[in-house]
């Protein structure tokens, strides 16, 4: 094997399937060219990076167009920008081949991008199963929801029962506020998930919203991103996008104004 340059090992499944060495070179090419390899089919393995001979193996395995395809973390070693690069090429490929594929990845990123359905494991069993935008917006659990994506998991109470999708007023350290109850809930504990990209920010004295203040700041280019520590002493991440976005500063004091229908109660 260590001898079989880039351009064998990308057509070895081929020729074990006894292809005509014609047809392999031609299907070679393709997935070559989707991995950006072309430049390395005439080098071997000793010569190429760990990077590299991740997208050869990815090659490999779509040269064979196959009904099934698994792929256990294929991108991580590859750095960002050529990561986003071939996560796109994948997409594109699955499309036009039809190659129902399972993709394994730690990356909440990647599961968001690539996948028609998403299914989050917890010690060995399926938390919840779901399309990305419900595992995302309506998590099932504080785990499914700190798993995909960055999220606030706030303790809370909540006074009476709340019937499934109806708002309730939640109890938290340094405050109150609405949220949405996904399934029917009774009176008492309740664990309410915030998006950090659902919470919005205004200078304190308007009267609504979570008394806070800036406890720490990252500008991040396109958006910035806060700690605000409220009155009861519970920090809170928040990401702020757009014009304006990097207006406060550290030691600002603020409001929270927290979005109902974004802001869910769940089994605590």
């Amino acid at each position: 094997i260590a001898k079989c340059t880039v351009r064998d090992n990308i057509g070895f499944g081929l020729a074990m399937q006894q292809r005509p060495a014609a047809e392999i070179a031609r299907a070679v090419e393709r997935p070559a060219a989707l991995m950006h390899i072309e430049p390395y089919l005439a080098r071997y393995p000793a010569a190429l990076s760990g990077g590299q001979r991740q997208r050869v193996a990815v090659a490999r395995a779509l040269a064979v167009e196959p009904d099934v395809l698994l792929m256990d973390e294929p991108l991580s070693n590859l750095d960002t920008k050529l990561r986003h690069q071939v996560r796109e090429t994948i997409g594109e490929l699955q499309r036009e081949a039809g190659i129902t594929t399972l993709f394994v990845t730690h990356d909440q990123e990647e599961a968001l991008a690539m996948s028609d359905r998403i299914a989050v494991m917890n010690a060995g069993r399926f938390e919840q199963v779901g399309t990305p935008a419900e595992i995302y917006r309506t998590p099932c659990s504080a785990y499914v929801a700190d798993f995909i994506g960055a999220a606030n998991i706030v303790d809370a109470t909540i006074a009476g029962a709340c019937e499934a999708g109806a708002l309730a007023t939640a109890e938290i350290p340094g405050g109150r506020g609405a949220a949405r109850c996904p399934r029917a809930r009774p009176a008492g504990a309740v664990r309410l998930v915030l998006r950090p990209e659902d919470i919005a920010l205004a200078p304190a004295g308007g009267g609504d919203g979570l008394a806070g203040r800036i406890a720490r700041r990252q500008y991040l280019g396109s958006r910035t991103s806060y700690a605000v520590e409220l009155a009861g002493g519970l920090r809170l991440s928040v990401d702020r996008s757009g014009e304006g976005h990097d207006r406060f500063a550290i030691g600002d004091a603020v409001a929270l104004l927290l979005d109902p229908a974004r802001c869910l109660a769940i089994a605590p």
